[in-house]
């Protein structure tokens, strides 16, 4: 006997990636599912990263679903508030406010075989039975708090940047800024102007190019709106472009080694040019790893920030923290009021990944299952041994770029295998894993020639590298490689099945099918 289930799908998630997951369920005709996120908004890490100067650092016509152009964005590169907007549109467009649960936060999923059913325990105490689970949390999800001695005995205000306090008024005081990573970059020239000093700092610097921002005329707007095919036509060529840029920088590192070394020439002889009169500066500033290595951004104001009398560039090695400053290595003590921790988040970490105990068949806890056999699945999406569990943002899915392209792409794959199994009659389905096992060594054979794992980007200290040296974060394949995949990913990759004499079919895969893309 089955168990009555209370929903057909759970996402986990009302960020982009969750509600990308609800699209495609709408668009398949599959309406009993439930998004639950622990926040109180949706945005996901637009609703939790609110700090001062945020926005997206690819232009904006590449930041939205392909099949919903946003109705307003003032700025070719949109800030932050204008980006949770969206994702407002988005839930709005597509009728999805009724099935999210906000405030809601999953303590843990247990597969139960016997039912064919995700048992998933929410911190309200209730347990949820669903046929398919969908997981939708993103990777800039937890925080990561830096490892120095005394942090926690500080006494003046701490706030990581995913958590900014704007009820405290930062205006006039001694701010230190540790981190000097993409966030960094936005929030530490909104600090120069308000702080008395800002003190930042830096363990590994950044690459950053000009910022060519510009506001968006509103008869522009209403062209991106109105004209598909104006808008399909920008958001081509900047896809195009930066797949271009990574794929070849990145990805094909060893075919083109190269570029890598000549980007990095000419992006220090930019940043003497942008410094001009700083020389030591400059120095300090410039990265001594290829462009590339770690998420580069762009600004047109962070660089010369440092040249500012309020702000101190420290380059020495954070010995400890007191409760009234920051301690170096050569034993100097600078006093501080506020403590910014713009430190990142826990990406692919031990762990962390999901962010609470998930175990298939057998008691497999996925994040054991990763820390012993490292990061890996199919198309970024399915783990052997997780039958009716699908990932949005997993490891080697994301070809760098948008997120939300790779959100399309992979959401439109989990729906794809539901919908298939849904046609069969099963109520279980799981990727093969002679399917899953071809795919990953693909691309970690392919990883292993990119740019991250390449001496050129010893020191770089990137979250594209995780804890046990694989560039698993990335996708090595173009952006077109990436959606070809997950929307033409052969159907029999996956086994069905249904409760015995009920019937599901699971064909043998013929020798056509097992091509990996």
């Amino acid at each position: 006997m089955t168990a009555n289930i209370d929903y057909e799908v759970l996402i986990i998630g009302a960020g982009f990636g969750g509600i990308g997951a609800g699209v495609e369920l709408t668009k398949a005709g599959i309406d009993d599912f439930l998004i639950v996120d622990k926040n109180d908004g949706i945005g996901g890490t637009w609703w939790a990263n609110t700090y001062p100067g945020v926005a997206v650092d690819i232009p904006s016509i590449y930041y939205s679903f392909s099949y919903e152009p946003p109705k307003k964005w003032t700025r070719l590169f949109a800030p932050g508030a204008e980006v949770q907007q969206y994702a407002e549109q988005v839930v709005d467009s597509f009728g999805l406010r009724s099935r999210i649960k906000l405030n809601t936060a999953v303590t843990r999923a247990d597969w139960d075989e016997s039912q064919h059913v995700w048992r998933v325990q929410l911190d309200s105490g209730r347990t949820v039975l669903a046929r398919f689970m969908i997981g939708a949390v993103g990777g800039l999800e937890i925080p990561q708090l830096p490892d120095i001695s005394g942090i926690d005995k500080f006494a003046g205000k701490t706030v990581h940047t995913a958590r900014w306090d704007h009820e405290f008024d930062y205006t006039g005081k001694r701010i230190a800024v540790i981190g000097t990573g993409a966030t960094a970059l936005q929030l530490i020239p909104e600090l120069a102007d308000i702080a008395e000093r800002l003190t930042v700092f830096q363990r590994t610097p950044i690459w950053v190019a000009p910022k060519p921002d510009f506001p968006i005329p509103p008869l522009a707007n209403a062209a991106l709106l109105h004209l598909p095919i104006v808008r399909r036509a920008l958001r081509a060529a900047v896809t195009i472009a930066i797949d271009f840029g990574i794929s070849g920088i990145g990805v094909f590192h060893s075919r083109v080694p190269f570029l890598a070394n000549t980007l990095k020439q000419g992006g220090g002889a930019g940043y003497r040019r942008w410094l001009r009169g700083h020389s030591e500066l400059a120095e300090q500033l410039t990265p001594d790893y290829a462009f590339g290595c770690k998420r580069p951004s762009v600004s047109n104001r962070y660089l010369k920030t440092f040249t500012r009398p309020n702000v101190e560039l420290v380059t020495d090695r954070i010995e400890n923290i007191t409760d009234g400053g920051v301690v170096t290595e050569d034993g100097t003590v600078r006093e501080v009021d506020v403590l910014v921790c713009a430190t990142g988040f826990k990406v692919l970490a031990q762990g962390a990944t999901p962010p609470f105990p998930l175990y298939g068949t057998g008691g497999l806890d996925l994040n054991t299952f990763w820390d012993e056999n490292r990061f890996q699945a199919y198309q970024g999406v399915s783990v052997p041994k997780f039958p009716n569990a699908f990932l949005i943002t997993g490891p080697y899915g994301f070809a760098a770029g948008s997120y939300i392209a790779m959100i399309e792409c992979t959401s439109r794959h989990a729906v794809r295998a539901i919908v298939e199994a849904r046609r069969r009659a099963a109520t279980r389905v799981e990727i093969k894993r002679w399917a899953h096992d071809a795919y990953y060594e693909k691309y970690r054979r392919r990883g292993q020639k990119t740019l991250w794992l390449s001496p050129a980007c010893q020191g770089s200290n990137t979250y594209y590298v995780t804890y046990q040296g694989d560039a698993a974060t990335i996708r090595p394949s173009t952006h077109l490689e990436m959606w070809w995949g997950n929307k033409h990913f052969p159907l029999d990759h996956y086994a069905y099945a249904g409760f015995p004499g009920e019937g599901a079919s699971s064909p043998a895969p013929a020798a056509a099918s097992r091509d990996i893309v």
